[in-house]
């Protein structure tokens, strides 16, 4: 089987299987669903082609709590620090050397990594990727490369299949 055909069988499947959480398994509506999703795989096929990159979903499932759980730290740090009567920051940037090259992989990664309290990609080099943050006392670096790290088991840069 050929890389995109692949590729669009498995974005099929996950558009179908998230209609069916947010609609119901009713055989009327599972067969809306299925031509929702082909539209929809159609539509991510064309905004975003199939490439040398993959996603191991079984990692990516499991990475569901981690982001759950840092989301909820995050919301409550960012929550902390706004009603602090005398919020301790230091604003400024730091440089990441990201271990993705410039494209898809590595704007994943700082997608998730805005996600982290204080800290806001706004702008990338061949190497690095300049974040924003709110404090650069804090060991924003090391989290960026736990981050980085945990995210290398979900995305994989390959080459395309035949």
């Amino acid at each position: 089987m050929s890389h995109a055909l692949r590729t669009a069988g498995v974005r099929w499947a996950l558009f179908l299987l998230f209609w069916a959480a947010l609609i119901g398994l009713s055989p009327g509506l599972l067969a809306v669903g299925g031509i929702a999703a082909a539209a929809a795989t159609w539509i991510s096929l064309h905004l975003l082609p199939a490439g040398p990159q993959r996603v191991r979903l079984a990692a990516l499932i499991g990475l569901l709590p981690r982001f759950l759980w840092q989301s909820l730290l995050a919301g409550w740090q960012v929550a902390r620090l706004a009603f602090s009567p005398r919020p301790r920051l230091r604003p400024g940037f730091v440089a990441f050397h990201s271990a993705y090259p410039p494209g898809h992989l590595r704007n994943t990664f700082a997608t998730i990594a805005s996600l982290m309290p204080g800290t806001l990609p706004c702008g990338e080099s061949e190497t690095e990727i300049l974040f924003h943050c709110l404090d650069v006392e804090q060991p924003v670096l090391a989290e960026l490369a736990e981050e980085e790290s945990v995210l290398s088991g979900v995305l994989v840069r390959g080459t395309v299949d035949g």
